[in-house]
């Protein structure tokens, strides 16, 4: 007995290890390079804001850094009094970190913020389920600061769903690959988060213009698109050209940040470095453990 058991333990650990050596393997083909161009926002061009009404056609005006940031911290202090939990669709694009622009993913997300228990101290809970690439369809990733001892929670499906996937770091080398940034950057809470840090690191900067744009639709949502260009390199760690960011000024909420590196020659458009889009949040949501739970029953977790 003891031979047999030693024997079935080995072969779940065996089972185990291929299973992450499949999963290594899907990641990677799932970040192969993406011939999609992501165009910069062109305001003349009308199918940009899909609206015939002249009334609400956009209106463009000068800003500055100060101004987006004052947006940027009022939006985070409207979350912070009252944002708890929500979910979304979450499309997302990125460079990763050896420089290859990965297909676009697109996602359905749940998420407990960290605002929940009033204090700003309870631990930031994520679910994600994959909808797009057919390459990824079907996985779920769990996460949170308070469960699973930090670990990353992953089921993918077919021949990889067959073996229980062993947990991960969220910012080891297989958690990372093709990602631009761990899990626990993800959301519209960090995203306004850095968006202020980023900010603050380029006030007074005289190579930074800034624009705002009033009655940008998105979504059938009538929301703000700020426009941060930069005039030449900077030279810092996530430099761009253009940073686009669309709130939604009633529910004080980031939609959509996007950047774009800088073009090799003046001929040629700026190339997307990373783009995270939030379609229909829903706030507040009714979210408890089992959420975050892989023995949820409607999860796929083996």
């Amino acid at each position: 007995m003891k031979l047999l058991n030693k024997h079935v333990l080995l072969g779940g650990a065996a089972f185990g290890v291929v299973a992450v050596v499949l999963l290594f393997n899907a990641v990677t083909s799932s970040g192969r390079g993406s011939s999609e161009r992501v165009l910069p926002t062109d305001l003349s061009d009308s199918t940009s804001h899909d609206s015939d009404d002249a009334a609400l056609q956009p209106k463009t005006r000068e800003s500055s850094l100060e101004e987006v940031i004052q947006i940027a911290t009022q939006a985070r202090a409207a979350m912070a009094r009252s944002l708890h939990s929500y979910t979304a669709r979450f499309v997302k694009q990125e460079v990763d970190s050896s420089g290859v622009l990965g297909e676009q993913t697109e996602m359905q997300l749940k998420v407990q913020t960290r605002f929940r228990d009033g204090n700003e101290t309870a631990g930031k809970r994520v679910y994600l389920h994959f909808l797009a690439p057919e390459s990824v369809k079907g996985r779920e990733v769990i996460w949170a600061e308070d469960l699973h001892d930090g670990k990353l929670l992953v089921h993918e499906t077919g021949l990889l769903g067959l073996a229980p996937i062993p947990p991960l770091d969220p910012n080891g080398f297989l958690a990372m690959r093709g990602q631009r940034y761990p899990i626990s950057e993800i959301g519209i809470v960090r995203l306004v988060e850095k968006l202020i840090e980023r900010g603050q690191q380029d006030l007074g900067n005289p190579d930074i213009q800034v624009t705002i744009t009033r009655d940008f639709l998105l979504d059938n949502v009538s929301a703000d698109l700020i426009q941060v260009k930069r005039a030449k390199p900077s030279g810092k760690e996530g430099d761009f050209s253009l940073a686009e960011i669309v709130i939604d000024p009633t529910r004080q909420l980031i939609l959509r940040y996007r950047s774009f590196g800088w073009p090799s020659s003046a001929d040629e458009v700026a190339p997307l470095q990373e783009s995270y889009t939030y379609h229909d949040i829903q706030t507040n949501v009714d979210l408890t453990e089992l959420d975050f739970d892989p023995k949820n029953p409607e999860y796929g977790y083996p």
